[in-house]
């Protein structure tokens, strides 16, 4: 999936485990549901004294250490940060983490995905909305842990034994190299910074939950949990409520589905002294995170090839990138269109892709390439049919150039639209004409079975713009060779 986001504790985290630090829940029942304390975000929160912290600090890294059976193997540097402070650190992490061509190459992707309206100011968007929602951080470059200064005291320390935990973590497995190593693959990523957040979520939970003996082994199902308490506190974060689904989706994916992965592997196993076992055999798909059991199985998705491109795209075209997007990038497009009933239905049918972007010259048009494996050759009939609705919400005015039970084609203002569905595999091009159309099915070894590019063309509409409650089209509109 397309990685917006770094390795950080966040603020609407951190209200989960102070509720449950005061709740005592027991783990034969769901807790009951009280109104959850706003935790940080507030300049006049009063924060510890600087020796109050150090020592706080110790004292916490030397529980996490037991809790996960990782002794301290040295000691750590420690400081509190201020909001303007911060907001600094996450702009240079940004542009260390990220070549500026790969930030933009996600951002025309997301933007032709319909994940983003066209236009989004992203970047800013995403360093306002961080500085507000950061609780804490570990740096494994300066290895150094540090706390936002305007959370309170009481607070404090669950925040601590979530980013402790990623420094225990990095002494042993060296966390920012083991995560970097899925590289390029974007949804194998993903799928490590899963395994780091959500590890760190469940060590803070039982990090508050020691007073009550309890563990997350003992929980039916923590996601439900956190899923009940952040979507209270997302409805008091004005940044977030102004924030597109696909972002506040993102922001939580890693700790939520990334809890739940770790919650399965610790009563499939004897606790956190095995769990070294997932750092030396990491998941490699968002499928594997989403579903722990095909990771038990040894289940992996067999790679999808795309052509290169460079041959066939149009004169003055260049390929921005080329990438995975994995059972959670499935699953966050078809919700944007079609929404969570039909996104849970259809997202699991993945096996594999590969996705393409490209742009023009005058960075005024975008060609989007999507090839999907499905699980089973029954369920392609399905996607098509699933995936045509999709596509019917994303372009509104759309004239059909050539529509049967596997293949569609339309004329749209943002240029060509094809789907088609060949045994397991669906591929879409949006954005294109039908003569790239072709020379692409040609370099994939796929027939043609579309009209000759040489029959009549038909005139492309004037495109009709959604509401200003829809989500914008992808950029694009018909390229010729």
């Amino acid at each position: 999936m397309i990685r917006i986001f770094g390795r950080w504790m966040v603020v609407l985290l951190l209200a989960c485990g102070t509720v449950w630090a005061q709740q005592g829940t027991n783990p034969a029942q769901q807790p009951p549901q009280t109104t959850v304390p706003q935790t940080g975000g507030h300049a006049n929160a009063p924060a510890a004294s600087s020796p109050d912290f150090l020592q706080a600090a110790d004292e916490v890294l030397e529980q996490m250490s037991r809790i996960l059976a990782l002794p301290v193997k040295e000691p750590l540097k420690k400081s509190l940060r201020s909001r303007a402070q911060i907001h600094d650190y996450l702009v240079q992490q940004e542009k260390e983490e990220k070549e500026p061509e790969k930030r933009y190459a996600d951002e025309r992707a997301l933007e032709a995905f319909g994940l983003i309206p066209r236009g989004f100011p992203l970047e800013s968007f995403l360093m306002d909305l961080m500085t507000e929602q950061i609780a804490g951080l570990y740096d494994p470059k300066s290895k150094e842990f540090f706390i936002a200064d305007w959370i309170s005291p009481e607070d404090q320390k669950p925040v601590m034994a979530h980013e402790l935990t990623h420094a225990l973590d990095d002494q042993y497995y060296h966390i920012d190299p083991w995560e970097k190593a899925a590289r390029p693959n974007d949804d194998a990523e993903s799928a490590r910074e899963a395994v780091l957040e959500g590890s760190a979520l469940a060590a803070m939970f039982d990090y508050v939950l020691l007073p009550q003996k309890l563990s997350v082994r003992t929980f039916p199902d923590i996601s439900v949990l956190i899923n009940d308490q952040t979507a209270d506190e997302e409805g008091k974060d004005p940044m977030l409520q102004k924030a597109p689904p696909f972002i506040r989706d993102d922001l939580l994916f890693p700790y939520v589905a990334g809890a739940n992965f770790t919650q399965q592997f610790l009563k499939a196993n004897s606790g956190w002294g095995d769990f070294y076992k997932v750092f030396e055999n990491p998941p490699v798909s968002t499928q594997q995170i989403l579903h722990p059991e095909l990771y038990f199985a040894g289940v992996k998705p067999l790679p999808i090839a795309l052509p290169d491109l460079a041959p066939i795209l149009p004169a003055g075209w260049k390929e921005l990138d080329q990438n995975v997007m994995g059972e959670y990038g499935l699953k966050e497009v078809v919700k944007q269109f079609l929404g969570d009933a039909e996104a849970e239905k259809l997202s699991p049918d993945w096996a594999a892709d590969r996705y393409a972007i490209s742009e023009s010259a005058d960075k005024k048009q975008t060609l989007l390439i999507f090839c999907l494996r499905l699980e089973k050759p029954e369920d392609t009939k399905e996607f098509f049919t699933q995936y045509s609705s999709l596509l019917k919400k994303k372009y509104p005015a759309h004239m059909a150039v050539e529509e049967q039970p596997s293949l569609l084609q339309w004329q749209t203002g943002y240029g060509t639209v094809t789907l088609e569905c060949r045994e397991q595999e669906c591929l879409t091009v949006e954005g294109s004409d039908a003569a790239f159309f072709d020379r692409l099915l040609k370099a994939m070894d796929w027939p043609a079975v579309i009209a000759a590019p040489g029959a009549p063309a038909l005139p492309a509409p004037v495109p009709t713009m959604p509401s200003p409650s829809a989500v914008p089209p992808p950029s694009g509109v018909p390229i010729s060779h």
